[in-house]
């Protein structure tokens, strides 16, 4: 979802904006982005992730592990968001979005963090990657909080910087989930004599 939230940005399909100050996530405003974080299209994201990954690509548990990952990401943003979230592209209102980010933000953060830690217990990940994860949570807090200082005043009136922004994290994290999910091999593992 974020990756087409991205594209569509880029070329104008969706528009993200910002109040001319910004002290928290909540001075940044996702105003029209039905195709990338509608509920049909979250929905049919993850089933198309399945479909293809399980079925076309004959790896099921990735496939349930790639819609679950979609489909977790669209319920994680329904809690955090400003009702922003339409039901399909074409059907502008209702909205929805518990406003987390807004109303109670370091409980977004809580929510989230926690969901990660989850995801890593799941994956029965290694210490690396729980410190990637906790580790770009708390890059988030001084978005999340206006307490908490941090670089988001350069924001305000650049929307395209906060989606150039939010790219570049996504890569990052991606590259270093990537990295630090690895498994490794156990020492004498297929190594001939090892028996």
């Amino acid at each position: 979802m974020e990756f087409f939230w991205v594209l569509f940005n880029y070329i104008g399909l969706e528009r993200t904006t910002t109040e001319s100050t910004v002290r928290s996530v909540s001075d940044i405003h996702l105003a029209y982005m039905p195709y990338s974080h509608s509920i049909v299209s979250g929905l049919l994201l993850g089933f198309l992730a399945w479909i293809v990954t399980a079925k076309g690509l004959g790896r099921p548990v990735l496939g349930v592990a790639l819609a679950a990952g979609v489909i977790s990401h669209l319920l994680l943003d329904l809690l955090t968001h400003a009702p922003d979230i339409a039901i399909a592209p074409g059907i502008p209102e209702p909205k929805f979005g518990l406003g987390l980010y807004s109303v109670a933000p370091l409980a977004a953060f809580f929510v989230e963090t926690l969901y990660g830690i989850f995801c890593w217990w799941i994956y029965k990940g290694g210490p690396g990657l729980l410190i990637v994860i906790v580790f770009f949570n708390l890059t988030d807090l001084p978005l999340l909080s206006a307490a908490v200082p941090g670089p988001e005043t350069f924001l305000a009136g650049r929307p395209m910087l906060v989606v150039t922004v939010i790219a570049l994290q996504i890569a990052v994290t991606l590259w270093l989930v990537g990295i630090f999910s690895r498994k490794r091999p156990h020492p004498g593992v297929g190594v001939a004599g090892s028996d």
